[in-house]
C-alpha cells in the first residue's frame, strides 16, 4: 500500500505546473465500466402502426372476420372494422352479420374498385395513407361508403391541391356526388379562372351543361377577350357534345363549328329551336346579350350562325336602345351605388393577360356608351383613362364633364397547375372622370410574377333592370314555346321550305387587319407606349 501512495505521489510531482484533469485521477477500470454502461447503436425499430399494417392487414393474422368484395377475400378484424360507421352499425345489435365470420360486402358505386377498397381498409391499420391523384375519386368514394370521415377529410385535401386541367370536371362531379361542397367550389374557381384560355376539345368535352351555365353566368368568369368570345367558347362545346365522334385540334374546332351550325336545315329554323338543341338552351341563356349586341361585327356572326332565335334578340337591342339614348340625352351619367348583385349580374366582362413585364395599353372593342376607356398596365401600375382628346378614337364621344363608372378589377397569376399565387383585387369601385382624366385603380406588389391574368367587370350605364328582366323574361318564353319538334320540321321542309347549307364565313383580310391587336400580338385595341395608336381587335 506504501509503494502505491510513493508511486502516485512521484507521478503527481511530475505534473507539476499542469492542471489536474479529472481523468488523471480516475482509475482506468472506472472508465471501463463506464463504458459497459453507455447505449449501443441499434438500428431503427419498426414503429407499432407499420408493423400492425404489415401483420394484421396485409398478412391477415389473427383474424376473426373475412369481407368477400371486388372478387376477392379480405381477412380482417372485427376491432379494426368497428371504427367505421358502416361496420359499427353492422356489428352492433341483433343484425345477422354481426355472428359471421365470412360477410359477402355488396358494392353498389361503380367508381369504386379492388385499390380503392385497399386504401380505405387499410387507412383502419395505419394512421397514414398515401393516395395517388389518379386513385383519390374512387377512394373518395369507397371512403363514403364505409363513413370514414378521416379519409373523407385526406381525399377532399388531396383533390383540392391537385386540380388542374386533367381533373377540373372530373373532381366537380365527383364532389357534387359525395357531397363534398369545398371541392366542388374550389374546381368551379380553378375553371372560372382558365377555361377561357385552354379551351381544349378534351377540356370543353368534360364539361357538363349544368357546369357550363355555372361558368357563363358567372361574374368571376376570366373573359378572354370580349362576351362575343363566351360564346364562340360556348358554341366550339356545344359542336363537341353534339358531334362525339369528331376529332380534330382545338384551332380547326372552331370552323368546323361555323360550317355545322349554319347548314342547320331548314333554313328558317334555328339550332336551338330544334329537337337536338334543347337542352342546350338553358346554357345560352346565361349569356349577357346585352353587350354581345353592342358590337356590329359580334351581331353579324349571330345572324350567320343561327344558333341563337332572333326574337331573344329583340328585346336587348330595345333595352340597349334605351340606354343609350338614356346617356345621349344626358338622363343618365353612369352607375352610381347601384348594389352589389345588380352590378355583378349586369357588368361586362372584359379580360387579357400580360406574358411579360413592360408597359402596356389598350382598349376592347364594342359600343361603349361614349366612353372610349383606355387601360394602361406601366410599372406595376394599373391605370384607366377617359380618353377624349389625347388619343384618336373611331367610335363616338362623350363630351359630358363628368361620366361615372362601375368596376372591379382582379389582377392574378398562376403556377403551372393553374393554382393561384398572386391575387389582387379592386372591389367594386365607383368612379367619375373628366375628360381626358386618368386615374391608377390597382397598386401591384414588387414580388408578382408573369404572365399575370386582368380580369374586369365594369359597366359604364345604369342598367334598367325591369327592362332587364322583361328581356330575360321574354327569352325564357321564347325557349318554351318556339321548340320544335322533329316532325314539325319534317313538316316544314315537306311544305317547301328549302334546305340549303351555308358554307363558313371567313372575315375580309381588311377586316382581319382591323381586329390583329397590338403590336406584341396581345388581344384587344392597343396602344403603343409612345402613344401611337394600333389597330383595333375584337378579340377572339
Amino acid at each position: 500500500m506504501g509503494n502505491y501512495v510513493s508511486s502516485h505521489l512521484n507521478a503527481n510531482s511530475e505534473k507539476r505546473g499542469k492542471k489536474r484533469d479529472v481523468s488523471d485521477v480516475q482509475p482506468e477500470e472506472e472508465k471501463v465500466q463506464e463504458q459497459n454502461f453507455q447505449t449501443p447503436k441499434r438500428r431503427k425499430l419498426k414503429s407499432t402502426t407499420k408493423y400492425i399494417y404489415q401483420t394484421l392487414f396485409l398478412n391477415g393474422e389473427n383474424s376473426d372476420v373475412t369481407i368477400i368484395a371486388m372478387g376477392r377475400e379480405w381477412p380482417l378484424h372485427k376491432v379494426y372494422l368497428c371504427q367505421c360507421g358502416y361496420f359499427a352499425s353492422m356489428f352492433s345489435g341483433s343484425w345477422r352479420e354481426s355472428e359471421q365470420s365470412v360477410i359477402n360486402m355488396d358494392i353498389p358505386d361503380d367508381n369504386i374498385d379492388e385499390e380503392a377498397l385497399k386504401i380505405a381498409f387499410g387507412s383502419l391499420y395505419r394512421d397514414d395513407v398515401s393516395i395517388k391523384p389518379a386513385n383519390v375519386v374512387s377512394a373518395l368514394a369507397a371512403a363514403t361508403l364505409l363513413q370514414l370521415e378521416g379519409l373523407i377529410c385526406q381525399c377532399a385535401e388531396i383533390m383540392k391541391e391537385t386540380i388542374s386541367a386533367k381533373t377540373a370536371c372530373w373532381y366537380y362531379g365527383a364532389a357534387q356526388m359525395y357531397g363534398q361542397q369545398g371541392v366542388a367550389k374550389k374546381s368551379i374557381q380553378w375553371l372560372e379562372k382558365h377555361v377561357m384560355t385552354m379551351q381544349t376539345t378534351t377540356l370543353l368535352r368534360e364539361i357538363s351543361i349544368d357546369l357550363m351555365k355555372l361558368l357563363v353566368s358567372s361574374p368571376n368568369l376570366y373573359v378572354m377577350q370580349v362576351e362575343m368570345d363566351v360564346y364562340t367558347m360556348l358554341k366550339k362545346w356545344m359542336f363537341l357534345l353534339c358531334t362525339p365522334t369528331w376529332s380534330g385540334s382545338s384551332k380547326q374546332v372552331a370552323e368546323e363549328a361555323d360550317s355545322y351550325f349554319r347548314s342547320t336545315e331548314p333554313p328558317t329554323v334555328y339550332f336551338l329551336e330544334t329537337e337536338k338543341g334543347q337542352q342546350y338552351v338553358e346554357a345560352f341563356q346565361c349569356l349577357r346579350f346585352q353587350h354581345l349586341v353592342n358590337d356590329i361585327t359580334s351581331t353579324q356572326v349571330l345572324e350567320r350562325d343561327r344558333i341563337v332565335p332572333e326574337s331573344w334578340l329583340y328585346p336587348w337591342y330595345k333595352c340597349q336602345w334605351h340606354h343609350m339614348l338614356k346617356m345621349e340625352q344626358g338622363l343618365d351619367l353612369g352607375p352610381k351605388d347601384i348594389g352589389d348583385e345588380i352590378f355583378y349580374q349586369t357588368a361586362v366582362r372584359y379580360g387579357r393577360v400580360l406574358k411579360t413585364e413592360k408597359e402596356y395599353c389598350w382598349r376592347w372593342t364594342g359600343y361603349h356608351f361614349g366612353v372610349d376607356l383606355l387601360v394602361t398596365f406601366t410599372n406595376g401600375l394599373l391605370i384607366l383613362k377617359r380618353n377624349t382628346y389625347s388619343q384618336e378614337c373611331q367610335s363616338s364621344i362623350s363630351l359630358q364633364a363628368k361620366r361615372h363608372l362601375a368596376f372591379r378589377v382582379t389582377v392574378s397569376s398562376f403556377d403551372t397547375l393553374g393554382h393561384t399565387e398572386y391575387v389582387k383585387s379592386s372591389g367594386i369601385k365607383y368612379l367619375s372622370l373628366g375628360k381626358d382624366e386618368e386615374t391608377v385603380v390597382l397598386v401591384l406588389d414588387r414580388h408578382v410574377t408573369f404572365p399575370l391574368c386582368i380580369s374586369l367587370n365594369i359597366l359604364y350605364f345604369t342598367p334598367n333592370m325591369d327592362m332587364i328582366r322583361k328581356a330575360q323574361a321574354a327569352m325564357n318564353f321564347d325557349a318554351a314555346s318556339l321548340v320544335r319538334s322533329t316532325d314539325s320540321v319534317e313538316t316544314a321542309s315537306q311544305t317547301g321550305s328549302t334546305s340549303s347549307s351555308n358554307s363558313s364565313i371567313h372575315r375580309d383580310t381588311e377586316e382581319e387587319e382591323e381586329i390583329q391587336g397590338t403590336a406584341d400580338n396581345a388581344q384587344g385595341t392597343g396602344l403603343a407606349p409612345n402613344g401611337q395608336q394600333s389597330a383595333p381587335n375584337a378579340g377572339v
